[in-house]
C-alpha cells in the first residue's frame, strides 16, 4: 500500500493531468495519487471565464481532497499565472488552514524552478488568447522574469487544449527558442507536453519545462521526497534534485 499520498485539483474538462501524472510516476510505486475537479471549461477575460475560480468552488474540491489524508495537496492548474500569482499564494494559505495539509500549485513551483535555475529570460508556449497572454507575461514581469519570445494558440475552449498536437507544441517551442530563451516553459496542465521537453531540451541544450511536470517535482519538493527519479523528465533540474 502506498505510503505516499498526492492528492490535486484540477479543471474538470482536463484531460491531460491525470494520465501524464500516472506516467510520470510510473516507477513510484510507494505513491498513490488522488485527483478531484472543479468546474472550468472555457479560459478568456470574460466575467463568466474569471467566475470558474471561485474560491469558494475550489475550496469545496480541496475540502473533498483532504478526506484520503495526503501528504500534500496541489492545485494542478496555471490560472494564478493570468490572475495573479498572488492568488495561489492565498489559496496555499486559506487551503493550509482548512485542511492542515501542505499544499503547492502549479504556477508557484513554475516560478520556484526558475529561481532555483537562475534564469530570468524566458519563453512562453501556451493555448491560449492574446489578452489571456499579455496577463500572463506581466506577471511573470512582475516575479522578475523577462518574456522575451512567447508562442500562443489562441484557444479558449479549455477542452481543446488537450488537442494540440505534440508536435504543434514542439514546433512552438523550437520557434521561442530559436528567438533567444534561456527556457521555455510550456504553460498550462491540459497541453501534453511532458513527453516532448525532455527531448527538446537534450536537443537544444536549455530548460524546456512541462507545466504538469512541475507540478509533480513541486509536491515532491515540499514533501522531500527523493527528486531524483523525475530527472528524466527535466534533466536541466538534477543539479537542484
Amino acid at each position: 500500500m502506498a505510503t505516499t499520498r498526492i492528492a490535486m485539483l484540477t479543471p474538470s474538462s482536463n484531460s491531460v493531468v491525470e494520465p501524464w501524472c500516472y506516467e510520470i510516476l510510473k516507477n513510484s510505486p510507494d505513491i498513490s495519487l488522488h485527483f478531484n475537479r472543479v468546474e472550468v471549461l472555457r479560459i478568456d477575460k470574460d466575467l463568466l471565464s474569471l467566475s470558474q475560480f471561485q474560491d469558494k468552488a475550489m475550496l469545496k474540491g480541496f475540502e473533498l481532497l483532504s478526506h484520503v489524508k495526503p501528504s500534500i495537496i496541489g492545485w494542478n492548474g496555471t490560472s494564478a499565472s493570468w490572475l495573479g500569482l498572488d492568488r495561489d499564494r492565498n489559496l496555499i494559505e486559506e487551503v493550509h488552514k482548512m485542511t492542515g495539509c501542505k499544499v503547492i500549485t502549479s504556477s508557484l513551483s513554475i516560478l520556484e524552478a526558475l529561481r532555483l535555475l537562475k534564469i530570468n529570460n524566458i519563453g512562453l508556449v501556451t493555448p491560449y488568447v492574446s489578452s489571456i497572454q499579455e496577463k500572463i507575461i506581466k506577471n511573470f514581469e512582475n516575479e522578475k522574469f523577462n518574456c522575451i519570445s512567447e508562442k500562443h494558440f489562441s484557444l479558449t475552449d479549455n477542452f481543446s487544449f488537450s488537442e494540440v498536437s505534440e508536435d504543434k507544441i514542439s514546433n512552438a517551442v523550437e520557434s521561442v527558442i530559436d528567438n533567444g530563451a534561456q527556457a521555455v516553459i510550456i504553460l498550462c496542465t491540459n497541453l501534453a507536453g511532458a513527453r516532448v521537453a525532455p527531448i527538446l531540451e537534450e536537443k537544444y541544450g536549455i530548460p524546456v519545462l512541462d507545466s504538469v511536470f512541475l507540478t509533480v517535482w513541486g509536491a515532491f519538493r515540499a514533501i522531500n521526497q527523493d527528486t531524483k527519479i523525475l530527472s528524466q523528465w527535466a534533466p536541466s533540474l538534477a543539479s537542484v534534485y
